[in-house]
């Protein structure tokens, strides 16, 4: 292992990826203490996975019980000062990760540190930008050296594990979705500066479709969003941005819902009908958590 791995642990959330993937993420990190959960209890991967790279804890969760859940048991699990994010399919060398250990060092008040993105053709690709609620148009930023931004993509963070443990871990009300907006609001309520850097570059390919059903992809990808998407709002106290809006159309999508069942057009009932569910879903979780309580 590289001398760097006494001080750093490298962390992944699995759910339904290929194995090619996988081992094209691990190739680059083999040098590192490795973490995995995989919210798929995928056992045939885990075996072959295992048969080729040294990780040192492997964890098949019985069911999918969300990237912050699943994150955070990571999280614990580690027993390096500094932890990296990432997902499997962001590619990052061992050099560029040694690179960003030294940078997260070199600033004084910097709470994560994620590297420049390039797509498969090199292209600069999306990742630091200002809160989605501040309306500005997404776009990969140009950079010719490092910036504070007002939050980062979870594809590829490094940061110490004592910063999320004084702020008692990610919330595990998000599943998927605004779970690094969220983290970057609470970095930013404390002070705490959230960096890009141009000096390090990372493969990030956005938009890998994991899951192959196509039924359950739509109703995943649209019932976690919105309901993240809602949690998130209101966590910012913004909840007349986007709850007012669903609320009114609940009605119109019980009827498109039913209409598409009939007609057996599953998969936009089945979208419908995830909107629905975020809704209540959204709704009982406030009746039953205090404000107060929030993370």
């Amino acid at each position: 292992m590289n001398c760097a791995s006494t001080e750093l642990t490298i962390i992944l959330v699995l759910f339904e990826e290929n194995k090619e993937l996988v081992f094209k993420c691990l190739k680059n990190i083999q040098n590192f203490r490795v973490i995995i959960i995989d919210n798929a209890h995928n056992i045939n991967l885990k075996k072959k996975v295992e048969n080729i790279f040294k990780i040192e804890k492997y964890v098949l969760n019985k069911k999918n019980i969300g990237f912050s859940k699943a994150a955070n048991q990571a999280i614990k699990l580690c027993k390096t000062d500094y932890i990296l994010n990432i997902n499997a399919d962001c590619f990052i060398e061992e050099k560029e990760i040694l690179k960003l250990i030294k940078l997260h060092k070199s600033y004084k008040n910097c709470f994560l540190i994620t590297p420049t993105f390039y797509d498969d053709d090199s292209n600069l690709s999306y990742n630091g930008d200002c809160f989605e609620e501040k309306n500005f148009t997404k776009e990969a930023l140009n950079l010719n050296g490092d910036v504070c931004v007002d939050k980062v993509l979870g594809s590829a963070i490094l940061f110490k594990k004592k910063d999320i443990q004084d702020m008692q871990y990610l919330d595990e009300n998000f599943f998927l979705y605004y779970v690094d907006d969220d983290l970057c609001h609470k970095a930013k309520k404390i002070g705490k500066s959230i960096v890009q850097t141009f000096d390090v570059k990372a493969k990030h390919v956005h938009g890998q479709i994991k899951v192959k059903n196509v039924l359950k992809q739509t109703f995943i990808r649209n019932y976690h969003f919105t309901f993240d998407q809602l949690y998130y709002y209101y966590k910012i106290n913004k909840k007349d941005k986007k709850y007012p809006y669903l609320k009114k159309k609940i009605k119109n999508y019980l009827i498109k819902m039913i209409i598409n069942l009939i007609i057996f057009n599953l998969n936009k009932s089945i979208y419908y009908f995830s909107l629905i569910k975020a809704f209540y879903d959204f709704n009982k979780l406030m009746n039953f958590t205090p404000k107060t309580k929030l993370k």
